[in-house]
């Protein structure tokens, strides 16, 4: 009965710590947000208060925003964007951010939970901790925190139940479309036949609820197509760079961001694409050469399709980073996953992108040499470690277990000339 005790005490004491900062960091956040303190830079919060609310108030006439180009998002954020709605006793922000503020907690509480099992590590705590809080305000004004949280469930659950996870990947598909790639690490066989046919059903169901719920459910994909090259995306830095040698294009809003508009951004956009058909096409190869799936393979896959998907695209918000801090997270939180120096760079550009946006957007949006090296560091950051853990993943799941095999055929092939050694007849 004592050592129980102790155990349990020692336990508690551990978590002292974590929740601790944890805690601190969140009231700081919410306190952002709510603005009691302000931060340099353009207003975080209106996102949520002039075109989330718009948003919320053409749902609830039971249609989706035909006309406003910014909705650019999968036809089950309707449900992100309607959730204020359940505590009334709030208003549209407040209650949006005290949403957010209790996603945030379920992602802490899941990795906690997960870091003191067997095989299992606090780090992913500690990565969501820090991520968060140095992405700063935003990342409680945007919905990605609600669509983070689904993801790093469905990963967590995806050891256990790979129907769970498709499940949640699917959901999270039809919420905003990149957790469709948590399936591209599922281990070859029943997992993979188990996750994927619940993903497409889940995402099927939930279309199709959409669909018939409300008309224009899919009016997001023409606005989508019609997105050009975001002034912070990987392409982006070709046009911070030519503005100082004539380029005669500009930087403005366009579809509900700030683009660039001008000779040459339409190949810039097409050449982003390429890339990205590169890095699917990279991404189809590992699945296709991958030997050996280790616990942490599937959270390791998810981690890496979406840190390539992320960096190639002609869109690179700030909150982007909220996804790839959640993936991190469930990456370290398996002693198996080597994606620690990855991990790491992501963390630190997470803490350049608050300098990013909101502190020195201004900066960025001119393009002066504060603005082009905050951003240049960000973004070289991020290919850094897409590099970095694609090598890594091949490494660990084609190369290491390639090299197992060869190792094995010597040993093998000298069993025959053994025994003819030892019967006289070599």
């Amino acid at each position: 009965m004592t050592g129980a005790v102790g155990k349990w005490s020692r336990s508690r004491t551990g978590l002292g710590l974590p929740l601790g900062l944890w805690g601190l960091t969140r009231i700081i956040l919410l306190l952002l947000v709510f603005k009691v303190v302000v931060i340099p830079g353009p207003d975080i919060t209106f996102d949520i208060e002039d075109i989330y609310q718009g948003w919320y108030e053409v749902l609830r006439t039971g249609t989706y925003p035909l006309d406003d180009v910014t909705w650019q998002y999968p036809p089950a954020a309707a449900f992100a964007i309607l959730a204020p709605g359940l505590l009334p006793f709030l208003g549209y922000s407040a209650a949006f951010f005290v949403l957010a503020f209790l996603c945030d907690a379920l992602v802490f509480g899941l990795l906690v939970h997960t870091g003191r099992r067997a095989g299992r590590t606090m780090r992913g705590a500690w990565i969501w901790i820090a991520g968060v809080a140095l992405l700063g305000p935003t990342a409680y004004a945007r919905y990605d925190v609600m669509v983070t949280a689904v993801a790093v469930a469905a990963l967590l659950a995806a050891g256990r139940s790979p129907r769970v996870l498709g499940a949640l990947a699917g959901f999270g598909a039809v919420l905003k479309v990149w957790p469709v790639l948590l399936l591209a690490g599922t281990p070859k066989g029943r997992a993979t036949f188990r996750a994927w046919p619940t993903a497409v059903g889940a995402a099927a169901a939930v279309l199709l609820f959409c669909v018939l719920w409300m008309p224009g459910a899919l009016a997001f994909l023409s606005f989508q197509r019609d997105r050009g090259t975001e002034v912070e995306s990987l392409g982006s830095m070709v046009f911070h760079v030519a503005r100082h040698f004539g380029w005669d294009g500009e930087a403005r809003m366009n579809y509900g961001s700030i683009e660039f508009l001008g000779p040459y951004v339409s190949t810039v956009s097409t050449a982003a694409m390429v890339l990205t058909f590169v890095a699917f096409g990279w991404l189809l190869l590992w699945r296709f050469k991958a030997r050996r799936f280790t616990s942490s393979t599937v959270a390791d896959a998810a981690f890496v399709a979406v840190l390539l998907f992320t960096t190639t695209s002609r869109v690179l918000s700030p909150q982007y980073m909220l996804w790839l801090v959640g993936l991190a997270a469930v990456c370290l939180a398996y002693r198996a996953s080597r994606m620690e120096r990855p991990v790491h760079l992501i963390v630190w550009a997470t803490a350049v992108t608050q300098f990013e946006f909101p502190v020195w957007f201004s900066h960025v949006t001119r393009s002066d040499p504060l603005g082009v090296a905050v951003l240049f560091t960000r973004n070289g950051l991020l290919i850094a470690a897409t590099v970095m853990a694609c090598r890594i993943l091949w490494r660990q799941t084609v190369t290491e277990p390639r090299l197992a095999e060869i190792a094995k055929v010597p040993a093998q092939a000298s069993e025959p000339e053994r025994e003819k050694a030892l019967s006289g007849t070599f």
